[in-house]
This record gives structure tokens, C-alpha cells and sequence, in this order.
């Protein structure tokens, strides 16, 4: 998919500008709070246990254990995976179609243009760009159409399939030390940069050569001040 140019404020040209210059051969992003404003991984999962995409069983059981999950009662790892298993029986199909719907009629607005128009000016540049997230595969499938990143260079949460089927069974989860893992293993390559925005990016951006806070959380701006990492907050939408 092709992007028209933007165009861009002073602050957000020189942050391109930044980046460009440094003439990279592997970038990775992280995807909520980074490529977009907000969480479409939890949002997602909200808006689907309001319109029964899982089962009434899962719905009841869903709520509580989220409420855990942001008591600290439940570790992120755990969470993640859960967010993805609950699907299981479902089509994948289906799943990958409420998904898409929600990101289309919620995210897009949210998405930073300026990062949207670095990764076109990345691509075209020849950098191997890939989306790395725990939200689940089937709403960074639906977000990266707008980016232009195909889906063979995505890494996000993911459970096995058998035919056409959701199983009880994650395969992939990149969050934390995850996505150094899920970079190792898939691409084998050291990031020349990473861009990511919360603590759960910092072993990703300690193991790029340029690192990026973009759009910070405290949690991250806080190292990434200490670490003396770049950081760029994207003009207001």
C-alpha cells in the first residue's frame, strides 16, 4: 500500500530527519503507544467481550480477570497470552474479521502521522521494517495495512491453529524480554534502531544499535533519559 507524503511540523521533520539519516538496514517498532495513540490490544478486548465475539463462559470469566491483571495480581506475561487463548474454538477467520473491523472504525484516527510517514520514508529507503507488539496478531494484522508492512514481518502475540481453527496454545509472545527472543528467532539480526514507548520495550531498545522512546511512558522515559536514548513526542492528533 502507498502513503501520500506528509506534511511534516519543524519538530517532526527533524525527527525523520534524525532517523533517516542514520541510513538503517533493520528497524523494529513496538505498536500501541508508538505507531498509534492508546491500547488497541486492550480495546479489543473490551469491545469484543461487549458484543459476544467469545463466549458468554469467556465473558464472565474475562472482566474479573482483567480487574487482577491491573490489581498486579496477575503477571503481563499471563495476561497477554490469555487475551489470545481465549479465542480458542473460535474461526480465525472470524476473529480476523472483528478485529479489522475495530481497528478501522477506532484506531485509524489514533495512528501518529509522523510515524506512519517514517516508516514509508524507511521502506523506501530499503530499511526491513517489522511490527513488534503483544497485542494479539489478528489487530496488528489490521494496523499495519496502514503502514505498508506486510504481514510476514510481523511479530505480535500468537496462538496455533489447526484448521482454520484457534487453539489453546500461544506460539509467539513478544512482550518484555519476549521480543528480543521473538527477534532472535525470526529475523536473526541485531535491530539497527528500535522504536517503542513503555517498559516493556526496554530489552528491545537496549538491544538495537539506536534506540528511540517514542511517545514515552514514565515507566520508559525515565530510562530512556538515563540511557540517553532519543525521545520524540508526536505532535497532538
Amino acid at each position: 500500500m502507498k502513503f501520500p507524503a506528509l506534511s511534516t511540523s519543524p519538530k517532526a521533520a527533524q525527527f525523520l530527519d534524525s532517523v533517516l539519516q542514520l541510513q538503517l538496514k533493520l528497524a523494529v517498532l513496538d505498536c500501541d503507544g508508538t505507531l498509534w495513540r492508546g491500547d488497541a490490544g486492550e480495546g479489543f478486548f473490551r469491545w469484543e467481550l461487549e458484543r459476544g465475539v467469545v463466549s458468554e463462559e469467556i465473558v464472565a470469566w474475562a472482566g474479573p480477570r482483567y480487574a487482577d491483571y491491573k490489581k498486579g495480581n496477575v503477571d503481563e506475561d499471563t495476561m497477554c497470552a490469555e487475551m489470545v487463548t481465549m479465542h480458542r474454538g473460535l474461526k480465525e477467520s472470524d476473529v480476523q474479521k472483528a478485529a479489522t473491523r475495530y481497528f478501522e472504525e477506532n484506531f485509524v484516527v489514533e495512528i501518529f502521522p509522523e510515524v506512519r510517514e517514517l516508516v514509508r520514508r524507511l521502506q523506501d529507503d530499503g530499511t526491513e521494517v517489522w511490527a513488534v507488539s503483544s497485542t494479539n496478531l489478528w489487530v496488528i494484522r489490521a494496523g499495519m495495512k496502514h503502514f505498508g508492512i506486510p504481514e510476514n514481518r510481523i511479530l505480535a502475540a500468537t496462538a496455533a491453529i489447526r484448521d482454520g481453527i484457534i487453539l489453546d496454545r500461544i506460539v509467539r509472545l513478544p512482550t518484555g524480554a519476549g521480543k528480543p527472543t521473538a527477534i532472535q528467532e525470526s529475523i536473526r539480526k541485531i535491530p539497527d534502531a528500535a522504536f517503542g514507548n513503555s517498559r516493556f520495550d526496554i530489552e528491545m531498545l537496549q538491544m538495537s544499535r539506536h534506540a528511540f522512546a517514542v511517545n514515552p511512558n514514565p515507566d520508559l522515559e525515565k530510562t530512556a533519559t538515563h540511557s540517553h536514548w532519543t525521545i520524540y513526542r508526536p505532535d497532538p492528533l
